[in-house]
């Protein structure tokens, strides 16, 4: 090696996911190079390391562990070691191994943005449970009136209804005019005397209450429940709206919402986890085992079992299953393809899955060839057979 590189050993694993680094002793390589062992490969250290142009190479710590079997066998470990076999990894086995993707600043930077806004979205669904869980014991009947409305829980309306009226009795005493002012807030502008009737009827029914000053108390609960709603409902909001923009910029943006069922949204949480470094996965298969789309073969001797994989990106899966339920609706081909499945035996899951990895392969391509998803080449109609009349 002419130049400079370094050996990361992830050890972000499900039981050591603490994102600290480790530093090690340096054991000079080839060319001056040094061997580190950071406990993640998005930590400080690899950071700037990627960040000055250097080839990092993610090593699997069991992999780290065989590779130390080979000079010792008595179990021992320490830094002085570690540092000597990740040294002699990158000497012998350095073409086994990949180096960590090059991606470029701004796919780095909607991958921060990206990941960001997913976790505030699970923090928002986190928050919203404990809040109707809240709610279903003093006060069910605003679950009941909120129901209808476009959104539920999360809906600006539900809120700000909430935040005024915290307890039935203050609920069941709002006046028309009162409503009305609320929906204004809430930002509604149509069909305002229509939602105010409604309300006031169903904030009237009759329902199971608490004592006075428990209602009181749990009011006031909900009151906290809701401002912690509120924050997540917001930072979802900007952090979405910043995910957009800067996936906008990006040259690949344009043909990865040309795919039916991905927004600016979705296809910003696709490239944030497959990146636009296209050396990263080697064919289609790699990418489909990476978001865990493709099955699992696992054969010996008169055994033979196809499961599905369990070892994948979370991330891409979710926004996976959103993307090829999504679809179901915008592409008439992707509907066929989910029947067929469906009519061959698949459950729901299955067929799914099944549509998000041919959707994956047809991403793959795009994205090599430059080209925008065309329906016609993704799901080609077979064509059917007619049958010559005798004369």
């Amino acid at each position: 090696m002419t130049r400079k590189s370094y050996a990361v050993a992830a050890c972000g694993a499900a039981k050591r996911s603490r994102s600290r680094v480790v530093p090690v002793r340096s054991r000079p390589l080839e060319g001056g190079a040094t061997a580190r062992w950071p406990a993640t490969w998005r930590g400080g250290v690899t950071g700037r390391l990627r960040s000055t142009g250097r080839p990092v190479y993610a090593v699997n710590p069991m992999a780290a562990a065989r590779y130390r079997e080979r000079h010792t066998v008595a179990r021992k470990k320490s830094d002085h070691l570690d540092a000597m076999v990740l040294a002699n990894l990158l000497r012998t086995d350095a073409d086994a191994h990949r180096t960590l993707p090059a991606d470029s600043e701004l796919a780095q930077a909607v991958a921060v943005l990206a990941r960001a806004q997913q976790d505030a979205v699970w923090d928002r669904t986190q928050a919203g449970n404990k809040l109707r869980s809240h709610l279903r014991e003093y006060f069910p009947g605003y679950l009941a009136a909120v129901q209808p409305i476009t959104g539920g829980l999360t809906a600006p309306l539900a809120r700000t209804l909430l935040a005024t009226a915290p307890t039935p009795g203050q609920a069941a005493r709002l006046t028309r005019a009162q409503l009305k002012a609320v929906l204004k807030r809430a930002g509604r502008q149509r069909g305002i005397d229509a939602e105010v009737e409604r309300l006031h009827a169903a904030l009237r029914l009759a329902q199971m209450r608490q004592l006075p000053l428990v209602e009181q108390a749990m009011g006031r609960q909900a009151l906290a429940l809701l401002g912690k709603f509120e924050a997540a409902c917001t930072t979802a909001d900007d952090l979405a709206e910043a995910s957009v923009e800067l996936f906008e910029q990006h040259p690949d943006a344009a043909i990865i919402t040309s795919f039916p069922g991905l927004d600016a949204l979705s296809g910003a949480r696709v490239l944030a986890e497959i990146g636009d470094d296209r050396t990263r996965f080697a064919d289609a298969k790699a990418l489909k085992a990476y978001a865990g789309s493709a099955p699992v073969t696992r054969a010996s001797g008169k055994s033979h079992a196809v499961m599905v994989r369990r070892v994948k990106n979370q991330r891409l899966a979710a926004v996976g299953y959103v993307w090829a339920f999504a679809s179901l609706t915008a592409s008439t081909g992707a509907r066929a393809h989910y029947d067929r499945r469906r009519k061959a035996g698949d459950r729901h899951s299955s067929a799914q899955r099944n549509l998000y990895n041919r959707l994956l392969g047809c991403l793959h391509h795009c994205l090599a060839t430059g080209t925008p998803y065309s329906e016609t080449t993704a799901f080609p109609v077979p064509p059917k057979l007619e049958l010559a009349i005798a004369a």
